[in-house]
């Protein structure tokens, strides 16, 4: 019996060690955790069980039979991350760089149909050089079945994925899939082609980090929704992001003890809104003070900078929090914000988290370079998303509110359920002297009445009031008690049904 159990320990100690203690010292001297210490940082202590940790490969060809590694590349199972159940997968570079071979993706579809099953997120930890070439069609095939079932858990599991090394070729799509990307700066990269196949075909001198770096993908491509220092940083994080979020789209999300009082008066918002209605504010000063605790988990915080999208908590609720921001192009909407935010609102619906708007929008974004790229159906996104949200839906307008902007921004004809205004707040077709250069063109040449006509139109529509006495807003509300007017409509949704007409699925404009 003893030998059995000394046996035993000799193979999980050979699995552990993964590619051997000279890849492990490699893997430390680029700055990276392995797979098994990664797991360690990202769930509770002690918490992980693991599953198929003697698996190893299938394959005979090009001398493969000789080099069987336990666990393939990959360690799999699941544990909790602050006592809340995750399945995990981490890839492990020091087993044949971490690529995917038949058995390692049977290994990962293993945990995600337990994920399915079960109700609980996958957090994917990708460090990996794409799919194994010994193998062949067998590691595509072994990818297309990732592929499937983050298809099929999208929407019903979170699903996150964090990039700890190099994703290339096939390896990039399943974490295009997932809710979340997150990635290690100056250690971590996603791309289609790697460099070289770049200059091959189009003779572009590129380097990973250009091609596909956590730079490239949190500014400029929109892949990415953060990046972070190293592996200990990022695996923090994303514990932190874990908080906000329910276990599946059956489950509430969780209820956190706040220390925070739901009536706080927050004075200095009276004096948020500048005198001059171009000066721009920083819209995060206000979701920081609306906020429990003043936190904020801010998403794509480097992409679209006009739109803000994160969570914060109300009476220790996850909130989903969409918000206009006036230091970046004036808070106009555009093809990349519209985008951004379109994607949050569907998250946020599909996990019922309620979604909570401030509102400060001059209007979409004008010129050639946005009609060319597609604005109108790129609006359409975000116009579709909180139309098609039946989740709890609460909306400030704090100063501008104009023309279609105003619309799309979960107005009350989007089954806005209430839908606030400061005294500050104006809500119209379009600005003062927009408006009237077309009503009274043919006094342009006479600057004392356009004076005259622009002071009338600004007395007139400059205001939350028209708006109000139509009831497209349900009460203009006080600047300082924002919070307080906030955390009651929530409160008071909580019980909220609502359902869409039964469909296959819709046809959002991609």
């Amino acid at each position: 019996m003893k030998d059995i159990l000394q046996e035993l320990e000799t193979r999980r100690g050979q699995a552990r060690l993964g590619g051997g203690q000279r890849r492990i010292d490699a893997q430390h001297a680029r700055g990276k955790l392995t797979a098994r210490e990664r797991i360690e940082l990202l769930l509770d202590e002690g918490s992980f069980e693991e599953f198929d940790m003697f698996v190893a490969h299938r394959s005979t060809d090009f001398g493969m039979e000789a080099d069987r590694p336990y666990g393939d590349g990959v360690v799999t199972g699941w544990g909790t991350i602050n006592g809340r159940m995750v399945y995990v997968f981490s890839q492990d570079f020091t087993v044949f760089g971490g690529s995917l071979s038949e058995t390692h993706a049977q290994k990962i579809c293993k945990i995600m149909d337990m994920a399915m099953q079960n109700g609980a997120p996958v957090i994917g930890l990708n460090d990996s050089g794409g799919a194994r070439i010994q193998e062949g069609v067998a590691s595509l095939a072994g990818y297309a079945d990732v592929f499937q079932r983050n298809i099929m858990a999208s929407g019903v599991v979170p699903q996150i994925s964090v990039i700890m090394g190099p994703c290339a070729g096939g390896a990039v799509y399943s974490p295009a899939m997932t809710d979340f990307i997150f990635m290690v700066k100056d250690t971590s990269y996603m791309f289609v082609t790697g460099p070289d196949v770049v200059k091959t075909v189009t003779n572009e001198v590129v380097t990973a980090e250009q091609l596909g770096g956590a730079s490239t993908h949190t500014k400029k491509s929109s892949v990415a929704d953060g990046a972070f220092e190293d592996d200990v940083e990022a695996l923090s994080e994303i514990r932190r992001l874990f908080d906000f979020l329910p276990l599946n789209n059956r489950d509430k999300a969780p209820v956190r003890p706040f220390f925070d009082d739901p009536a706080r008066v927050e004075d200095s918002l009276d004096t948020l809104i500048p005198d001059n209605p171009n000066q721009p504010y920083d819209m995060k000063e206000l979701i920081v003070k609306v906020a429990d605790e003043g936190d904020f988990y801010e998403i794509q915080k480097d992409f679209a900078g006009n739109i803000i999208t994160g969570f914060i908590r109300i009476e220790g609720r996850t909130v989903g929090v969409v918000a206009n921001q006036p230091m970046v192009l004036a808070g106009c909407l555009d093809i990349d914000s519209s985008r951004k935010a379109a994607r949050f609102v569907r998250f946020c619906d599909a996990f019922e988290i309620p979604i909570l708007t401030f509102v400060d929008v001059p209007g979409f974004l004008p010129g050639t370079g946005q009609e060319y790229g597609g604005v109108i159906k790129h609006g359409a996104k975000l116009l579709f998303a909180y139309g098609e949200a039946t989740v709890p839906k609460v909306t400030v307008i704090t100063r501008k509110a104009y023309g279609g902007a105003y619309d799309v921004m979960a107005s009350k004809h989007l089954r806005g359920d209430f839908n606030y205004a400061w005294p500050t707040a104006e809500i119209a077709v379009m600005g003062a002297k927009g408006a009237v250069e077309i009503l009274y063109r043919s006094e342009l040449g006479d600057p004392d009445k356009i004076a005259a006509r622009t002071k009338d139109y600004e007395d007139r529509f400059a205001n939350p009031f028209v708006a109000a006495e139509k009831g497209f807003i349900d009460e203009v509300i006080q600047p300082h008690s924002t919070r307080k007017r906030v955390a009651r409509a929530l409160a008071s949704l909580r019980t909220k049904r609502l359902s869409n007409p039964w469909k296959k699925h819709d046809n959002i404009p991609l």
